[in-house]
């Protein structure tokens, strides 16, 4: 846990220390206030549903360019080699790094919670599905997380890398809309496989067990498809 939390600590220092962090959290409270600030009026509810509706496609794009550099950056400049000769583990590095994205996205979204704060002077709020939509942009947060690790792994570009991990998440986000074009023996799988569907069932403040696995599956698979791809490496 030392060596995990001293990678921690690096790279998620290592975001304040970069204008790209600053840059990004910018933009994603530029975009996400102005398509909930625009439409809110409109509707005349005490309540932020349509946050979290976009949550998951501004998170396609984002989380990408959070995590490309994680494993590129080194690959490119040959820190990678050096970190071979530390006493650390595969799996320390990548949890140390997918711990460093999580935790700077849980920092973007605190900004955010001024927006049900806003909300609640114009109505009564039910502050259920508000925590039930932070727990899950957490989730939601961490899977993608994983799966930029896991495209951070694959190449020393970080465009490249920035690519592979938004068509994956965007692809996850988007698979349960797309059932037309599916089998109907397949619809229940390739619905379940979809990240937007899990992800607003808990914004409702349904807390429900599938959903929550479905997410840790997620982190699971993408971290442990980013240690073969490292281990492939070595």
């Amino acid at each position: 846990m030392r060596q995990i939390a001293h990678i921690f600590k690096k790279e998620f220092g290592a975001y304040f220390v970069s204008p790209i962090a600053y840059i990004v959290i910018s933009i994603f409270l530029l975009v996400t206030g102005w398509f909930f600030f625009t439409t809110f009026f409109l509707y005349n509810h005490a309540n932020i549903r349509n946050f979290f509706a976009m949550l998951p496609i501004v998170f396609s794009f984002v989380i990408p360019a959070v995590t490309m550099k994680l494993f590129s950056e080194e690959l490119n400049v040959g820190s990678y080699e050096t970190l071979l000769t530390m006493p650390v583990t595969f799996m320390d590095v990548i949890l140390g790094k997918f711990l460093a994205g999580v935790f700077f996205v849980t920092a973007m979204l605190i900004p955010t919670i001024s927006y049900p704060v806003t909300v609640s002077f114009f109505g009564q709020l039910d502050w259920g599905p508000v925590v039930g939509g932070y727990l899950g942009a957490v989730l939601l947060g961490g899977a993608f997380c994983s799966v930029g690790l896991f495209a951070s792994s694959l190449t020393r570009n970080q465009i490249i890398s920035f690519i592979i991990g938004m068509i994956i998440c965007f692809g996850l986000t988007l698979i349960d809309k797309m059932l037309i074009f599916f089998p109907q023996s397949l619809l229940g799988v390739i619905g379940y496989l979809g990240a937007d569907f899990h992800f607003q069932n808990i914004s409702k403040g349904i807390i429900d067990s599938r959903d929550v696995l479905y997410f840790l599956s997620v982190i699971f698979i993408g971290l442990y498809c980013t240690n073969l791809a490292m281990e492939e490496k070595k």
